[in-house]
């Protein structure tokens, strides 16, 4: 029996897939990918990042299967969405069908579809991570930054991340990536306005036509944070010298 291949996808960027994932996705026969549900048209198709750069791969659309997952904090209509596709490829699995799961960034960084991934194995259904870029690769490159260098540490929060916590940590001299930032905008545009003597990196929809990157933070201030968004921040090389020359109401 084949094992089920959850396929990363990259952070947009249709060249940022890794070689075993293009070919695991060109060898499948069914490749499932997750949409967001229309808010105010169920009927209407949703939209789906990663079917947008299966097509930019330019695989078999016959073998693209979408599964609507709903964005909202009450869970229970995503995991009653990730039960139904478990249901569904259980049953191709058993039917001998080489099935692949695509996750944007890599599919096991921040991917709620682990979920599936463990409850397959929890059934004895082999299942296997096909690893990728995760985003915040994607935007360190983007930005022409080294994230980390020497005995740096790398530190990564959530939409949860408060202002004082972020701080916290780059007073340890540490670099902070904030992900999912429309989840927490307040607690980082306070961040800002506190500690305008940081380093700041800003990015929406990395690795696609549409990507936006700023490190200026009276910009970074006027913008509304999307989903897909992210915020590195860290002190400057050379904190102790550097001036502030952006003031904030």
């Amino acid at each position: 029996m084949y094992s089920v291949l959850f396929v990363s996808l990259g952070p947009g960027d249709p060249e940022l897939i890794t070689v075993k994932g293009l070919k695991a996705l060109q060898n499948a026969d069914c490749i499932f990918c997750p949409e967001t549900v229309n808010k105010k048209s169920l009927t209407s198709p949703g939209t789906s990042h990663a079917a947008a750069i299966l097509h930019q791969l330019e695989i078999n659309t016959k073998c693209i299967i979408r599964f609507a997952v709903p964005m909202s904090r009450q869970r229970d209509k995503a995991m009653a969405a990730y039960d139904s596709l478990f249901a569904e490829i259980e049953k191709l699995h058993a039917d001998g069908k080489k099935i692949c799961v695509a996750a944007e960034g890599d599919a096991g960084f921040y991917a709620s579809i682990h979920y599936v991934y463990e409850r397959l194995q929890k059934e004895g259904i082999p299942v296997e991570h096909i690893a990728g870029v995760p985003s915040f690769i994607a935007a360190g490159a983007r930005a022409g930054i080294h994230l980390v260098s020497g005995t740096e540490t790398l530190t990564i929060l959530p939409g949860t991340a408060t202002a004082d916590e972020v701080a916290r940590h780059i007073e340890r001299e540490e670099a902070v990536v904030i992900m999912k930032l429309s989840k927490c905008a307040q607690n980082m545009h306070e961040l800002i306005r506190l500690h305008p003597e940081y380093d700041y990196h800003y990015f929406e929809n990395v690795g696609t036509a549409n990507d936006v990157y700023l490190d200026r933070p009276d910009l970074i201030l006027s913008r509304a944070f999307p989903y897909f968004s992210m915020l590195i921040a860290r002190r400057p090389e050379n904190a102790d010298m550097k001036e502030v020359i952006h003031t904030f109401s």
